[in-house]
């Protein structure tokens, strides 16, 4: 009996082009055949996960802020409940950094695993929008065969139907990123309000549907294999020791047809039998038996595939797994190299200044300058005073009443106006004079320390200067 016999092809080309553009330059539409499998579970259940937090996350509130807002044009940064203000840049910088330093530590450690198991790109194409492809046209044998009819009723009933879904899934999709650009409650505003007020919010809600509908029903993986930068990266940071998803090549080779119940080491055939199976439920187009490419994702489709067959076969699991290529080539066992441990350091190091910085993290940031143009004054004998405007960020999530007070040298401080008050992540803004002996004011530009109280309780120090006469 012989399975899976397949006519061999030269693949010797494969660096030269991507598996998704023919000799011609057209396009190769990718049909992937549905992957089912251990790996394929685990990967299905994390990106369940992830899809319920990213539906999830726009409504959650940590102490009263949003889980996650990413407005920059307006300058309002939330992560995980901590809003970040302009004064705060250098923390959300040293954020972005660390995330950097993360991806590229576990790119050398373990290549584009982030790709095929947590990139939304991944998980809303595996997750949704191909599962739907599957439940209307079919697995990749039907899907082909659909491609491949005349337009009649039938397949202009499947197309119109998919992409009726896929426009709708994008549509709200759209509005979901909406969301962690404006937050909840201005997207709620945005959709129930009349439509003439929000003319620019409804044209970005439109603008990002019809983006997604582009790329999940036509684009696709071209995303991963040209716009995306990450790959391309590999090159860079990936060698022998980075755990990929590789084909054991001294086992497989010679590829060899497989005929029930032969010796295949006496027939001097290697454990691949050729059945193409790794490619066909590929979602990128390739052959990883041709190695490491640019376009491999890690999504481990190809190792449940093989493990299949080898089952199949009767022969051990493994045949393509994740593995580095000193793994492959000399039968070694994991190790770390000194780049991967300097990354980890330097990880670990931006880890802990960023943790600090966040713990040190003043709740009001003020800045307090002497009113421009002003000169000092003499209010009675023996007393100089300034005017000072004062500007108070309130980084917390209830309300401050605010005292300043004059530490060094001690002066007595009069607001001009209401007492201050700054309400939960706002800023507030006031004016006070600041009278001190004139015994304590040494020359023209004298050092002052002003201490901010709220309740009783300091909570900043900040430092100004304090004009006067030149001498006592």
């Amino acid at each position: 009996m012989v399975l899976f016999k397949k006519e061999e092809k030269d693949t010797s080309d494969f660096r030269d082009r991507l598996a998704t553009i023919d000799e011609k330059g057209k396009r190769v539409w990718v049909y992937a055949k549905k992957p089912k499998g251990r790996l394929t579970s685990w990967r299905n259940i994390v990106g369940f996960a992830l899809l319920i937090f990213f539906i999830t996350a726009p409504f959650m509130r940590i102490h009263g802020e949003p889980m996650l807002l990413l407005n920059f044009i307006e300058r309002e940064i939330v992560l995980l409940g901590v809003r970040f203000w302009p004064q705060d840049f250098h923390l959300f910088f040293l954020a972005m950094i660390s995330l950097m330093v993360f991806i590229i530590l576990f790119t050398v450690a373990f290549g584009r695993i982030w790709c095929g198991w947590g990139c939304p790109q991944t998980v809303f194409m595996e997750q949704i929008f191909r599962r739907i492809e599957y439940w209307i046209e079919g697995d990749a044998y039907y899907q082909k065969q659909l491609a491949k009819q005349p337009w009649k009723a039938g397949k202009i009933f499947k197309k119109t139907l998919k992409h009726a879904i896929f426009f709708l899934i994008a549509f709200i999709s759209g509005n979901y990123f909406l969301m962690y650009i404006i937050g909840s409650k201005e997207w709620w505003a945005l959709v129930t309000d009349d439509p003439a007020d929000h003319i620019a919010g409804l044209s970005g809600m439109l603008a990002f549907s019809g983006v997604f509908y582009f790329i999940f029903s036509w684009f696709r993986e071209q995303v991963c294999t040209i716009v995306c930068p990450y790959g391309r990266l590999q090159g860079v940071l990936l060698d022998r020791n980075s755990i990929v998803i590789s084909y054991d090549y001294p086992r497989g080779e010679p590829k060899g047809t497989f005929f029930k119940g032969e010796d295949r080491e006496k027939a001097g055939k290697g454990s691949c039998i050729n059945c193409t199976q790794c490619v066909q439920v590929c979602p990128t187009g390739i052959d990883i038996r041709n190695g490491t490419q640019l376009e491999c994702i890690n999504c481990a489709c190809c190792i449940d595939a093989c493990d299949a067959m080898m089952d199949a076969t009767n022969q051990p699991r493994g045949l393509i797994r994740y593995a580095s290529e000193k793994m492959i080539a000399e039968g070694t066992r994991v190790n770390f190299n000194a780049r991967t441990i300097a990354y980890s350091a330097v990880l670990v190091v931006l880890l802990g200044v960023f943790t600090y910085s966040m713990t040190a993290r003043k709740p009001i940031e003020t800045t307090i300058l002497r009113a421009p143009g002003m000169l000092f004054q003499e209010p009675e004998p023996g007393k100089v005073s300034n005017l000072y405007n004062v500007k108070l960020v309130n980084k917390t999530n209830r309300d401050l009443p605010v005292e300043i007070k004059s530490i060094s040298p001690q002066g007595t401080i009069t607001v001009i106006g209401k007492d201050i008050f700054v309400e939960k992540q706002s800023v507030g803004e006031s004016v006070f004079f600041l009278i001190l002996n004139r015994n304590d004011v040494k020359s023209e530009k004298t050092p002052v320390i002003f201490g901010i109280y709220s309740d009783g309780e300091l909570i900043h120090e900040v430092e100004s200067s304090f004009a006067g006469p030149s001498s006592p």
